[in-house]
């Protein structure tokens, strides 16, 4: 018990005194902001998280990983702000998993033979869990936006067709329907963002199809690059990418249906044909062993 009480109050100490660290670079950052202009209101959790990500540590952990700077790309996560809150996550992590395990350890095994593997085990997995899950975040947002875009060729299309240059229209949509199509609205109000600051249109359209790495994303940006050049004749192009996705749509529903009829009949296998056994063979048997039997 004296022991634990000793680890209690060194993390007790050690909490404290990164909280103090935590609450100058706080105050630091916020005047930084005061007298650049920048009223930011953030939540006391974000900053403490920002701030742990600040340190060189933390950023370097990000930045010498291309694997984790191209997740965060694709995720919508590319300004410095929001990388060194996964880079506070990413170091925050393990740490706490450490002091968890530690102190389930303490409580539950105290007499283990091998006390400190089980917690390094699971520090190492607490590193590995951010960039997983981060991973998963990324596939699952590009998954979105490829369905996206088979709302967004036909609006584009009305849009054109009302008049609309592709800048004008690009700029509607993604006011307008932010309900209708979140995620890649959200990927247009980055890259009209980046064109307010002097950059042209269709690099920036490059650009961005090249961070998601989505096929249908990046064949949509190649038309509407091709717009802003030669000012028309791409709606026919268009019309037949919508009709490519649509097929590569219902090939994949498809796909999926027959895979999912294989697994219907693996489940009818294991579970109707037993049942269906005892059921028709049930008697049979029963009449065999009574006749042994007697």
């Amino acid at each position: 018990m004296a022991i634990l009480a000793s680890a209690f109050l060194l993390l007790a100490a050690a909490i404290l005194a990164l909280g103090s660290v935590l609450q100058q670079r706080r105050r630091e950052r916020q005047v930084a902001q005061r007298l650049q202009g920048q009223m930011v209101r953030d939540s006391r959790l974000s900053n403490y998280l920002r701030v742990l990500g600040d340190n060189r540590l933390s950023q370097r952990s990000v930045s010498t990983d291309n694997e984790t700077l191209a997740l965060l790309a694709r995720l919508g996560w590319r300004r410095a702000s929001d990388r060194s809150l996964f880079a506070a996550i990413q170091v925050g992590t393990p740490l706490l998993v450490l002091g968890l395990a530690v102190f389930l350890r303490e409580i539950f095994f105290p007499a283990a033979s091998h006390p400190w593997l089980v917690p390094l085990l699971l520090m190492g997995v607490g590193y590995l869990l951010p960039k997983r899950v981060l991973a998963y975040a990324a596939k699952r947002r590009q998954q979105i936006i490829a369905r996206e875009i088979s709302t967004f060729i036909p609006l584009l299309r009305i849009l054109f067709e009302s008049g609309m240059a592709v800048e004008q229209a690009l700029r509607v949509l993604s006011t307008q329907a932010q309900k209708l199509l979140p995620e890649l609205t959200s990927e247009l109000r980055l890259v009209l963002a980046r064109v307010d600051s002097g950059l042209e249109l269709g690099q920036e359209l490059n650009q961005s199809a090249k961070l998601l790495a989505v096929d249908e994303f990046n064949d949509t940006c190649v038309i509407l690059q091709q717009l802003i050049q030669q000012g028309g004749g791409a709606m026919k192009s268009l019309l037949a990418l919508k009709q490519l996705l649509d097929d590569r749509r219902l090939t994949h529903q498809q796909e999926y249906i027959s895979k999912m009829s294989a697994k219907m009949s693996v489940v009818m296998m294991v579970f109707l044909f037993p049942a269906l056994l005892i059921v028709l063979g049930g008697p049979g048997f029963t009449a065999i062993a009574r006749a042994f039997g007697s």
